[in-house]
């Protein structure tokens, strides 16, 4: 849209960040772009909201202050709205989120989130908000994604984002100038809503990370989606036509990499680091031995977890990637820090039935290159490669092949040798469930989902326990020529 000198007062800049992921430095980056731009056009003159998944507890910062870090990040970049995705909703506690954004001084919108135990949202959550800005009534309506079977686990119903939007859009439009989606559902569903639902004129998107230089324009609405790690910043441009009144809309993206942080993003992210490392510096266990660590082959530490997993699921076989551990643990005091920076993917354990088949492939497909190699991103998966199957509950005999990889001569389950069609109790990764890495563990059914755990949770419970610690370096896969 170009600008028009003699409609300025209606003309709004609306400044939109998604999936920021706890890249704080960026954060920061974005506050310096907000605040230059609240400079040239005004405070009334420019709208600043974040899309979700602003959060992530890979980032020691974010983990070690419960989230608040980000909170006085975005508020330090004057955020006027923000919605929750699914790595705040799923890696928090509704008690702890409801703590989190309770620092906020901007308001949280999803209208697809419900308190399970009322039926209603909670009183710090709203469907939607009207803001007023420059002489522009701006509706702006929040949803994420639907993840019902992990939502209910943690006290929340999720309901479906298309109809939770249309009834807000019903409610909005005729009180607003612009009504604007703030989705967290991905740009698939972003396509469905402006299809589906009449009375939308921007929808700003997050949850898969598209970059679109250019919006798209869908049935009269403006798409719009910044990418990922906060290293762009959306801007769309509005205006009424001073002629018609018709709404003008227009999107572009600013690289903000260049860009210093702000000084006050700068000292809160070192007021909030320090409180971080106070918090992570404290001991989860001591080890008499290192536990070794080995992404492409049987090791102590991969063990240790398969082994904790299996127990804290109540399953007969336990199986997870190495590939979740980023390094092996030395001897002598371990802080959860450490503990942290060796596992820091948000990841739950789950159990499942799976016929023995499958557990088969799974674990032949472990013993390749190509699989135990290979890079992963996504999935709440936070580590580099996804790694090798580590077991518990099995023994395993395996031969070499002339490709570097292996193939398996016999697996036994108790004692007696799997059986292909037998259904099994696996405990193993939710995000094996989603269909990242081992795709035999995706066929599995009766899956429960075991939250708010993680595994880093699972795995310092594990190195408590002495048992536990003598038994993990006893060896499940054999080689046989």
């Amino acid at each position: 849209m170009e600008r028009s000198t003699d409609n300025k007062r209606s003309r709004l800049l609306l400044l939109h960040s998604n999936d920021v992921h706890s890249r704080l430095e960026e954060a920061g980056r974005i506050a310096a772009a907000v605040k230059d731009a609240r400079r040239d056009e005004g405070e009334q003159g420019v709208l600043y909201v974040d899309i979700g998944d602003h959060l992530d507890r890979m980032r020691q910062e974010t983990e070690g202050t419960g989230g608040s870090v980000n909170i006085a990040l975005l508020n330090a970049a004057g955020c006027e709205a923000a919605v929750p995705g699914n790595n705040e909703g799923l890696t928090f506690t509704r008690d702890e989120l409801e703590r989190i954004y309770a620092g906020a001084r901007f308001p949280i919108l999803c209208c697809n989130l419900l308190d399970a135990r009322t039926g209603e949202r909670p009183e710090w959550l709203l469907a939607g908000t009207v803001l007023v800005k420059n002489g522009l009534r701006v509706a702006l309506i929040g949803a994420t994604a639907a993840y019902p079977a992990f939502y209910s686990l943690l006290g929340w119903t999720v309901t479906d984002p298309l109809e939770a939007v249309r009834e807000q859009v019903g409610r909005l439009r005729g009180a607003a100038d612009a009504v604007v989606v703030l989705s967290h559902l991905g740009l698939p569903v972003d396509r469905r809503l402006a299809e589906e639902i009449d009375g939308i004129d921007v929808i700003l998107g997050g949850h898969t990370h598209h970059l679109l230089e250019e919006p798209e324009r869908v049935r009269g609405a403006l798409l719009c989606g910044a990418g990922k790690f906060g290293e762009r910043l959306g801007l769309v441009e509005l205006g009424l036509d001073p002629s018609s009144g018709r709404l003008e809309a227009a999107g572009r993206l600013l690289p903000i990499a260049s860009l210093p942080i702000d000084e006050e993003a700068a000292e809160l992210l070192s007021e909030h680091g320090e409180t971080a490392r106070r918090e992570l510096s404290r001991p989860a266990a001591t080890l008499e031995r290192p536990l070794e660590l080995d992404p492409a082959r049987e090791s102590p530490l991969a063990n240790l977890l398969a082994a904790g997993v299996r127990e804290w699921t109540g399953a007969d076989i336990g199986l997870v990637n190495a590939g979740q551990l980023l390094g092996g643990l030395p001897a002598g005091e371990i802080s959860e820090g450490l503990l942290h920076a060796l596992c820091p993917s948000p990841v739950n354990p789950c159990r499942m039935r799976l016929i023995g088949r499958r557990i088969r492939e799974a674990v032949e497909q472990s013993l390749q290159p190509e699989f135990y190699g290979k890079e992963l991103r996504g999935f709440g998966f936070r580590g580099t490669v996804l790694g090798t199957l580590a077991v518990d509950g099995l023994e395993i005999d395996w031969s070499p092949a002339a490709d570097g990889g292996g193939r398996i001569v016999s697996i036994r389950c108790g004692g007696r040798e799997l059986e292909d069609e037998r259904e099994y109790d696996v405990g193993t990764l939710d995000m094996f469930t989603f269909g990242a890495g081992y795709l035999p563990l995706k066929e599995g059914r009766d899956v429960r989902y075991f939250l708010p755990e993680f595994i880093r949770q699972v795995l310092a419970a594990e190195l408590n326990k002495p048992e536990a610690l003598r038994r993990c370096g006893e060896p499940r896969f054999r080689l046989v020529r």
